[in-house]
C-alpha cells in the first residue's frame, strides 16, 4: 500500500471519528439527549421534546463548533511555531501572546471598578473582553515583529517572546494584587477558558478571523517545508526568511489571538496535537499534517469539552483544566519515548 493511500485511509478514518465526537458532544450535558433526536434537530427534523431543538441549536451547536474551530486553531499555531523555532516544546502562545491577551483583559478589569454609565457596560460586556484581549494580543504581537525584523535568530525571537510574555505576567500579577474581590474573581474566571459563550454572530466574526489564519497557514506551507531542512539551506535555496517568519507569525497571531480572545486562554492542546499527529502520520510534509492536525485538534477538544460537560450532571468544568489534565501528560509521555522528532 503507497504512503498517500495509506494517508487517505486514516483521513477517512479520523474524519468518521470527528463526526462521532460532535454528534456525542452535542448530545451530552446536564440534559442528555438520544442521538437519533440529536441528528434529526440538525437537520431540521422532528424531536421527541421540543425543548431538546432549543437546547441543541441555541447552546449546544454553538460550543460544538467553537471547540472545532479552538482545537483546529491551537494545533495549527502550535504546528508552526514548533516548525519555526525547530523546538518540539514550542506552542501557539511561545511569543507572549496569550500574556498580552491575559494583560489586556486585567486592564479592562480593573479599569472597570473606577468607570461608571454605558461604558462601564460595555467594559463588562463579552465584547469588552474581546476587544481588551485582542489589543493585549495585536500590541505583543506588533512589539515583536519590530524585534524580529532587526533579528536573524530564530531562537533569539523565541526567547524575546518569552521575555515579553514574562513581563506581561508580571504586570497582571501586579494588577491582581490590587483589583478588588470581585473583579479579581471576573479575571480569574476569564482565565479557566470557555466554549458556551459565543452567540451566533460571534461565532462568525470568530470564524471569519480562524480562517484568515488558516489560509496564511496554508500559503506558508513550501516555506514551512523548506524550514525543515534548516535556516541557511533554506536561504540557499532562495527561501526570504524575513517575509516567511512575518507569514508565519502573523498566521500564528490570528488564531492564537482570536481564540484568546473568544474563548479565554487553553492550555497544552496547541503542544500536544502536533506531536499526536506525528506519531498518526509519519511525515515532515505539511501539506499532510495541516489538515491533519485540523482534525485531530477538533476532536481533542470536542472530547475535552464534552469531558467539562459531566454528562447527565448539571456543573461544568473549567475547559482548561481538562485540556491541561489531558494535554500534559500526553506531551510528558511523547517526550520520555524519545521517538525521532520529524523536524
Amino acid at each position: 500500500m503507497t504512503p498517500n493511500k495509506s494517508y487517505r485511509l486514516v483521513f477517512i478514518a479520523i474524519s468518521i471519528l470527528l463526526l462521532v465526537c460532535f454528534i456525542a458532544n452535542i448530545s451530552s450535558g446536564s440534559v442528555l439527549i438520544p442521538w437519533l433526536d440529536t441528528l434529526s434537530s440538525l437537520v431540521g427534523g422532528s424531536v421527541e421534546k421540543e425543548s431538546w431543538k432549543s437546547i441543541i441549536i441555541e447552546y449546544r451547536l454553538p460550543k460544538a463548533i467553537t471547540a472545532i474551530i479552538v482545537g483546529s486553531g491551537l494545533g495549527v499555531s502550535g504546528l508552526l511555531m514548533q516548525t519555526l523555532f525547530r523546538n518540539p516544546l514550542a506552542g501557539p502562545f511561545v511569543l507572549g501572546i496569550s500574556s498580552g491577551a491575559s494583560l489586556g483583559v486585567a486592564l479592562l478589569i480593573l479599569g472597570s471598578s473606577f468607570v461608571t454609565g454605558s461604558t462601564a457596560v460595555f467594559l463588562v460586556s463579552n465584547w469588552g473582553l474581546v476587544a481588551a484581549s485582542s489589543l493585549g494580543s495585536i500590541v505583543v504581537l506588533i512589539l515583536v515583529m519590530i524585534v524580529s525584523s532587526h533579528v536573524r535568530d530564530t531562537m533569539a525571537i523565541l526567547i524575546i517572546g518569552l521575555m515579553f510574555g514574562s513581563i506581561t505576567a508580571a504586570i497582571v500579577s501586579v494588577l491582581s494584587y490590587f483589583a478588588p474581590a470581585e473583579q479579581l474573581q471576573r479575571y480569574v474566571f476569564w482565565g479557566f477558558g470557555s466554549l458556551g459563550n459565543l452567540t451566533w454572530s460571534d461565532i462568525l466574526i470568530f470564524s471569519a478571523i480562524a480562517i484568515a489564519g488558516m489560509l496564511l497557514a496554508l500559503i506558508a506551507i513550501k516555506s514551512l517545508n523548506t524550514l525543515l531542512l534548516g535556516e541557511n539551506y533554506a536561504r540557499s535555496l532562495g527561501l526570504h526568511l524575513k517575509k516567511s517568519r512575518f507569514l508565519i507569525i502573523i498566521a500564528t497571531g490570528l488564531l492564537a489571538g482570536s481564540i484568546t480572545a473568544f474563548a479565554g486562554p487553553i492550555a497544552f492542546i496547541g503542544i500536544a496535537v502536533p506531536h499526536l499527529t506525528r506519531q498518526l502520520f509519519h511525515t515532515s510534509d505539511h501539506k499532510i499534517l495541516i489538515p491533519a492536525v485540523i482534525l485531530l485538534g477538533s476532536i481533542i477538544m470536542l472530547i475535552c469539552d464534552t469531558i467539562a460537560q459531566l454528562p447527565g450532571v448539571e456543573y461544568t468544568l473549567p475547559i482548561n483544566a481538562i485540556t491541561s489534565l489531558i494535554g500534559a501528560p500526553v506531551v510528558i509521555w511523547l517526550l520520555v519515548r524519545k521517538r525521532k522528532m520529524l523536524f
